[in-house]
């Protein structure tokens, strides 16, 4: 169980750090993967910042010389690789592999970012503002520097131990004494990310959780809000002894986001002031071009609709962290709610747009988007409550109706659009045949979601229920003349 936490644990975290390599690369199955060496020294470059000498093939010889190169890299930043050879990783080994990747996880993830906090925390074995001394006088004393590393190897764990502590300490009853159970709750996880960025998470909530709970909504909070990558998953955690160097890896992660927040902070600023000023920009031209194509055929118009959400759609990609953010409104600043408003304004005029030109479609096909848009509609309407079954039964069978009023519809309506002659009298174009490629992509989605079958399923699920309600009370129309006996009656409700 540990070895297998371990390999989806360091996967995901390895991936995480593929992602930013020039090509990107991913590893599916890490046994055999990292047997290459190109992935490791993919790896190794993106985390040292440097180019690595590599064989380009693929062949025996040349796998051997890439995994070659890794170690030997990794020894000159005098690590020591007990037990780790060449042969062992081109034949997948688990425990070698594990205890390599390991190796590389600690010595570039947690070492760096617990150096940060030495000072904070009086660790006697490394001068705070160097890590590593690389004098010349230094590499001849190998033995001293692998010495001193590994007095801080201790107390770069006991450094991240004591961050999460502080962390936790804010936040009353949580508290954490070790890198295993002390997380089974997922408590701990919470009150970091409290601590990271107040409201949120609801402590008082989550002490009333099951583990399995907490968990899931740390790793999605964390996921969503911090972008903090989900290395490990509720069952991962939730375990009589779970795995140390699992959750080390992964709360080093909320560190790292802690490190860069300040300068997150700033960068956000200066992102929200970009993405204001895009907008404007936006909000001008779509103003101008409403303007300029008053006049214009639907055609035209469609055409010129199309050319500037294609450009819009473009332009706002480097703007979308910053306009897709989740946060809450209380909780984002001045000039984020700004720019919310600008940009929900200006959706808002893209919409309407959007919706007079579909009322412009030439007949009958402006009939046609008009049962689409309903059909559509009814399909994304919430399930009533059926916690009232009776209720739900008769708001189901009016949806019922409704619906299968609209779908005899459907084939007439299809056909329709199939056969629709795309041209006036001088041979040009009525409709832009992507709009006519949409159309019949949406009756395909409605044939698809089957919503008629699903909504009967529900109906008669109704049904039972109140079908068993109405016997229930049926039975029950007798007096109860002790405690016990309502008290049970209730259970049995």
């Amino acid at each position: 169980q540990r070895e297998f936490t371990q390999k989806k644990t360091f996967t995901s975290w390895i991936n995480s750090i593929l992602a930013k390599h020039t090509p990107p690369s991913v590893i599916s199955d890490l046994y055999t993967d990292i047997q290459q060496g190109h992935l490791l020294l993919d790896l190794l470059e993106v985390l040292s910042g440097q180019h690595l000498p590599r064989e380009k093939g693929f062949n025996t010889f040349q796998c051997r010389s890439n995994i070659e190169n890794a170690l030997t890299f990794l020894k000159s930043r005098s690590l020591k690789l007990i037990n780790i050879h060449v042969a062992d990783i081109i034949e997948g080994k688990p425990s070698i592999v594990l205890g390599l990747i390991w190796t590389i996880i600690f010595h570039f993830h947690i070492e760096e970012l617990a150096r940060t906090l030495a000072c904070t925390y009086n660790q006697p074995s490394l001068d705070c503002s160097s890590a590593v001394d690389s004098s010349p006088k230094a590499s001849r004393t190998a033995k001293k520097s692998a010495k001193i590393k590994e007095r801080w190897k201790i107390s770069a764990t006991k450094a991240l131990l004591l961050w999460a502590k502080e962390q936790c300490s804010l936040h009353g009853s949580v508290s954490v004494t070790d890198f295993k159970s002390s997380w089974r709750s997922g408590l701990p996880f919470l009150a970091i990310i409290q601590t990271l960025r107040p409201g949120l998470v609801d402590l008082e909530k989550a002490k009333a959780r099951s583990n399995k709970e907490n968990l899931k909504e740390a790793f999605r909070i964390a996921e969503l809000e911090l972008n903090i990558p989900r290395l490990l998953e509720p069952e991962d955690v939730d375990v009589m002894n779970p795995d140390e160097k699992s959750i080390m890896t992964y709360v080093a992660q909320f560190l790292q986001y802690s490190r860069n927040l300040h300068e997150s902070e700033e960068d956000m600023q200066e992102k929200v002031r970009e993405a204001m000023s895009w907008l404007a920009a936006q909000a001008e031209k779509l103003a101008k071009l409403l303007i300029d194509t008053e006049d214009e055929t639907y055609y035209q118009k469609s055409k010129e609709m199309m050319s500037f959400m294609e450009a819009f759609n473009q332009g706002k990609k480097p703007f979308l962290p910053v306009l897709s953010s989740k946060r809450s409104k209380a909780d984002l600043s001045e000039g984020q709610q700004q720019m919310r408003e600008e940009w929900d304004k200006l959706i808002s005029q893209i919409n309407e747009w959007k919706v007079k030109l579909d009322q412009m479609l030439p007949s009958p096909l402006d009939s046609i988007e008009a049962w689409l848009q309903e059909v559509e509609h009814l399909q994304a309407e919430d399930l009533p409550d059926l916690q009232d079954p009776f209720k739900a039964m008769f708001v189901f069978r009016e949806i019922i109706v409704i619906f299968k009023g609209l779908m005899d519809c459907f084939d007439s309506h299809l056909d329709t659009v199939q056969s629709f002659k795309n041209e006036d009298e001088k041979n040009m174009p009525l409709v832009l045949p992507e709009k006519l490629e949409e159309m019949k992509r949406r009756f395909s989605n409605i044939r698809f979601t089957n919503s008629s079958t699903f909504l009967e399923y529900h109906y008669g699920l109704c049904s039972a229920i109140a079908n068993e309600v109405i016997l229930k009370l049926n039975i029950w129309d007798m007096k109860y003349g002790t405690k016990e006996s309502v008290e049970s009656l209730l259970e049995n409700w």
